[in-house]
């Protein structure tokens, strides 16, 4: 061997290895399980290009220290950050979390999703040891590998987020998060209070964005640099990010869309994205920014994933839903997953004169055919207490049953003696000799709070719960807290537990049905159809006192606010309550099976014995309502 060929060699050797980005560690390691994808086997990151620079910015290498990925569905983003946890794992062995919105969620993911990308690639499972293994710290929840472990969460275990340190912190679906967790903040911040030890960390946050002025992703996107994908046309290679405006088909005719280009016009075949996307690169509108942030629609989905034709169907399902039912529910799902945008609710309130023009005939203090359970929500005033009645049917039809208003100071005993014997009430159902209880009771603990938390303890959580509104959470009701409070000098430890509520989205779902038309002839009641009895005006003018206005806040970016137009509004606080209550007890969740069960249990009940007797007769009622409140539950 002569000199020249062995300083060669000397210096091919003492070259350092090629820097290994996520893209490349998955090309060479990911297998898809058939478990957990629709097309197993070996990954190929050229299937979806526009996620290679959102990988690469994970990579160790790279600066980032905050990435956001605001998306519509079928774009992989969690694949994506399936395949940052490999990484992690194989390459840049460190402290990881992996948070979801609910624990059980965390399991599901551990399950499906965690368990199949170690098990299917042999790089990781000769790393981690399974969860069979004797090992205590490799369980559903934790994964220990050399150098490293990963710990999944959910965001609401306040517990699960502080556990550990970590360097590594991926949040999915973060726009499903609680506003606050058992009164410690916000999730996404504990979760990053976690990192700040660490100065190579990274955090990585995924979700398709909800309701405008509330979506956690779509603050973050805003803080970001803000980069969009943009492909190039076929024909006349003009670049730009695939807009939904553009999309067009033959009305009734899904099957035939095809994109616009909004450079020459030509319309493009969706067999030509395949192409486009192999082209696009990641154009940033806010490049000074030092937050990552990637939007990214449906409409860049790989053909065989979610077509062009599909996103035009949902399209035509959702507009013909809103137009002739004025229900809002499927064009929300298709702004926020499809388009990966917020959907700005519909926050008008409506004209108290029109609802007040439609009241009906039927007696307050009798359930209407059709109300299958009765509500109530108590609204705390200094000297009053302000109580609504609400029965509720199928597809969330609704009735004012009774609206009552209980005299006396809320910081002496008297006026509650009332409540606590308002809440044993019962009402006759109309055209029966049944009677219905109140279900559940819920009491809004904004004002008087400890005077309500220690009514509220008298009752078990079956019975009677305090509630607290919330204006920034994105779901009806969250997780339920344990609170400290005094009364009358007295400590209760851990003495009540709360439920928040979700009053902003509420709001926006009692407009909308407060909109909707009455029926023509025999046709039914559209879903949520709210009917009022022969109530004052001063009831609708409460009901319809607020409005959403849009303000922007210190950070920069728009927020939606509800806001009172005129002073009083109990009626409105305390109807948006009885929703929250019925969330509570399902009806959000209810099949036909649990809708037979109610219409059966109102059949069989026995109906009141008459008795000369008065004080027979309330015994024997005392005795009847046990007895059908505990049928329901």
């Amino acid at each position: 061997m002569n000199v020249e060929t062995a300083a060669q060699w000397f210096y091919e050797a003492m070259k350092p290895e090629p820097i290994l980005r996520v893209s490349d560690w998955a090309d060479k390691h990911r297998m898809l399980s058939s478990k957990a994808a629709s097309e197993a086997g070996p990954w190929r990151t050229e299937r979806t290009p526009y996620l290679k620079e959102i990988m690469d910015v994970l990579s160790s290498d790279h600066p980032a220290k905050r990435v956001v990925f605001k998306k519509g569905a079928q774009v992989g983003g969690t694949e994506a950050g399936n395949n940052w946890i490999g990484y992690i794992i194989d390459n840049s062995p460190g402290p990881a979390m992996m948070v979801l919105p609910r624990i059980d969620d965390a399991r599901k993911n551990s399950r499906t999703r965690i368990e199949p990308l170690i098990e299917e690639s042999p790089r990781l499972k000769k790393k981690v040891a399974t969860a069979k293994s004797r090992d205590s710290n490799n369980t559903i929840l934790q994964k220990s590998f050399d150098g490293g472990f990963l710990i999944l969460t959910g965001a609401n275990s306040a517990a699960g987020l502080k556990s550990s340190p970590c360097r590594f912190m991926f949040f999915d679906e973060v726009d499903e998060y609680p506003h606050d967790i058992e009164g410690q903040g916000d999730p996404i911040s504990l979760g990053l209070a976690r990192s700040r030890t660490f100065s190579k960390r990274k955090a990585f946050l995924v979700s398709t964005p909800t309701v405008d002025g509330t979506s956690k992703i779509d603050a973050e996107f805003q803080l970001s640099d803000q980069r969009f994908y943009e492909v190039p046309c076929p024909e006349c290679g003009h670049y730009q990010k695939l807009s939904f405006k553009n999309l067009t088909w033959d009305e009734g005719k899904p099957e035939t869309a095809e994109y616009t280009c909004s450079g020459c016009g030509v319309l493009i075949p969706e067999n030509q994205k395949t192409k486009m996307l192999k082209a696009g690169k990641w154009v940033a509108r806010n490049p000074d920014s030092k937050v990552v942030g990637f939007h990214l629609n449906s409409l860049y989905s790989p053909v065989g994933w979610f077509s062009w034709a599909e996103i035009a169907s949902d399209y035509e399902e959702a507009k013909e839903d809103l137009e002739k039912n004025k229900k809002t529910e499927k064009m929300r799902t298709f702004v926020n997953t499809v388009l990966g945008k917020t959907y700005k609710e519909e926050g008008d309130s409506p004209e108290w004169k029109t609802i007040y023009d439609r009241r009906e005939e039927y007696k307050t203090g009798i359930v209407p055919k059709g109300g299958l359970f009765l509500t109530a929500a108590a609204d705390i005033q200094k000297d009053r207490i302000e109580i609504e009645v609400v029965a509720w049917g199928r597809g969330k039809e609704s009735w004012s049953v009774d609206y009552v208003v209980l005299t006396g100071k809320t910081d002496a005993p008297e006026v509650w003696e009332k409540f606590a014997d308002f809440v044993e009430n019962s009402y006759p159902v109309e055209g029966t000799d049944f009677e219905l209880p109140l279900r559940l009771v819920g009491v809004d603990s904004g004002y008087n709070t400890n005077h309500v938390y220690n009514f509220c303890r008298k009752f078990p959580i079956t019975r009677v719960v305090p509630l607290k509104g919330s204006d920034n959470m994105a779901m009806n009701v969250g997780m339920p807290r344990t609170i400290d409070y005094r009364h009358n000098g007295k400590l209760f430890k851990r003495g009540v537990k709360v439920w928040s509520v979700g009053v902003s989205v509420l709001k926006s779902e009692l407009y909308s049905w407060l909109k909707l038309e009455q029926p023509i002839g025999e046709d039914p009641y559209p879903n949520g159809f709210c009917h009022f009895p022969q109530y004052e005006d001063e009831y609708f003018k409460q009901l319809t006192a607020e409005k959403v206005v849009v303000k922007v806040n210190k950070k920069g970016y728009s927020i939606t606010e509800w806001v009172k137009s005129r002073e009083r509004n109990e009626a409105l606080d305390v109807r948006i309550y009885n929703r929250a209550v019925a969330s509570l007890i399902g009806i959000d969740r209810f099949k036909e099976n649990d809708w037979l069960r109610l219409e059966k249990n109102m059949g069989v009940a026995k109906p009141l014995k008459k008795d000369n007797n008065k004080r027979d007769t309330k015994n024997q009622t005392r005795t009847i309502r046990k007895k059908r409140r505990s049928s329901f539950w």
